[in-house]
């Protein structure tokens, strides 16, 4: 049995507010009411200490030191890869690589995958991607010749299956799409999407910055060849994240960064490279920040995954309930079985000054094209807000988002 799948005690909400000082904060008199999680969560006290204790008592560079401080740190750091494989359920904790997160972890790959690739190849990502899963392969098809397709999204904001399935031929080198869209919750079917790359042997690399916070993810079981996530909406520091790379790819790819740390030798006509992951961990890492990231796993890890998702979808579902009494507002992003993110559109207001408004109210939502503009212009939209629950919120505060959203209403109406 995982870590994941070990029997837990209910949740307990208050409790686990008290854990994120934060949320004891008040903004212009208001209790906050932090909804802005699918851009980044908030610390609870534990992940704070983690990093902080760092710094306080045994901070040194890791790896190859001799004195204590140094064996301390690096031990630290190590577990923490371990505490990343077990999240993720890997293997190995050879196959976790250490970014500086998502995103870095996604242009890890374009680059190093990239080199294998040839004018004329097609990778395949869809218009629900967040700018870091669309410009580093734009980058590299520009540069190596390639065609980057689109997979199509429906007016509910869901992956067009059949048409991803008649994209891939056999100049399709890879699919990479998101576990879960940062901008409508949309939670694909990772193993439709495995399978159909399975009948073309074309690796997949799933997107896991959003589903990894809202899931449990077993990438044994998505079978995929790639996983990435960030840390710092996983409740942990930001500047930090990882990649999961399925078996012998990390072997097969030649490294994204030299420098120190990667290498085995350097001679002054050749160099060789160290063993995985640190093949691919140029230079010092994000010390106290990868530590932060592996006490931010054990934190969430004391919770029932299911529980959390369960309650996360019970304060949207307060939330959906509340707007469709709302005239003239837009949910954009209707999927079946969706994540906890409401994106919407009110007639006559711009996203930014609904934003504003909440705020003064002490609601927290986010206002923009959330990094996805493809997905914008497909929903026919330039921008929307974005409001997005995490563990520690509560059906007061999805009450509350309500009651503003509507004097915001009544205000720029």
């Amino acid at each position: 049995m995982t870590a994941q799948s070990a029997i837990k005690a209910p949740l307990n909400i208050d409790a686990i507010r008290a854990e994120f000082p934060i949320l004891q904060r008040e903004i212009n008199g208001y209790p906050l009411r932090y909804l802005d999680n699918a851009a980044s969560a908030q610390k609870p006290e534990f992940v704070i200490e983690s990093i902080a204790g760092v710094y306080r008592a045994s901070y040194a560079n890791v790896h190859r030191g001799l004195h204590t401080l140094a064996n301390e740190t690096t031990e630290e750091f190590e577990k923490s890869r371990e505490d990343v494989r077990r999240f993720l359920n890997a293997p190995r904790s050879e196959e976790i690589v250490f970014t500086r997160g998502s995103t870095e972890a996604i242009n890890l790959v374009a680059h190093s995958f990239g080199q294998l690739l040839q004018q004329g190849d097609e990778i395949i990502i869809s218009q629900m991607e967040h700018h870091s899963n669309i410009v580093p392969w734009r980058l590299l098809a520009d540069s190596k010749g390639l065609n980057l397709r689109w997979a199509p999204v429906t007016d509910s904001g869901e992956l067009d299956y059949p048409q991803l399935a008649d994209m891939v031929n056999e100049r399709t080198r890879l699919i990479a799409i998101s576990h879960m869209s940062n901008v409508t919750g949309t939670i694909n079917d990772a193993a439709r999407i495995v399978e159909i790359a399975r009948s073309r042997s074309v690796p997949v690399l799933l997107d896991g910055s959003q589903s990894a916070v809202h899931l449990p993810v077993d990438v044994q079981a998505l079978d995929c060849d790639f996983f990435v996530f960030t840390g710092h909406k996983l409740y942990g520091p930001s500047g930090i994240g990882a990649l999961y790379a399925k078996g012998d790819w990390l072997d097969r790819l030649p490294p994204y960064m030299g420098g120190g740390e990667m290498i085995a030798d350097v001679y002054e006509d050749r160099v060789t490279f160290a063993d995985v992951p640190h093949k691919f961990e140029a230079g010092t890492p994000a010390i106290a920040d990868a530590i932060g990231l592996g006490a931010a796993i054990r934190w969430l890890e004391r919770h029932d995954r299911m529980a959390v998702l369960e309650h996360e979808r019970a304060l949207m579902d307060r939330a959906m309930a509340g707007l469709a009494e709302i005239d003239g507002l837009r949910v954009v992003g209707t999927a079946q079985d969706k994540g906890a993110i409401i994106s919407f559109t009110l007639d006559g207001a711009h996203p930014h000054d609904v934003a504003q408004i909440l705020d003064k109210y002490g609601v927290a939502v986010r206002a923009g094209h959330h990094c996805a503009q493809p997905l914008m212009r497909r929903m026919g939209v330039s921008s929307t807000a974005r409001a997005s629950f995490a563990i520690y919120n509560t059906i007061e505060e999805a009450d509350a988002f309500v009651d503003a959203l509507k004097k915001a209403r009544d205000f720029l109406i």
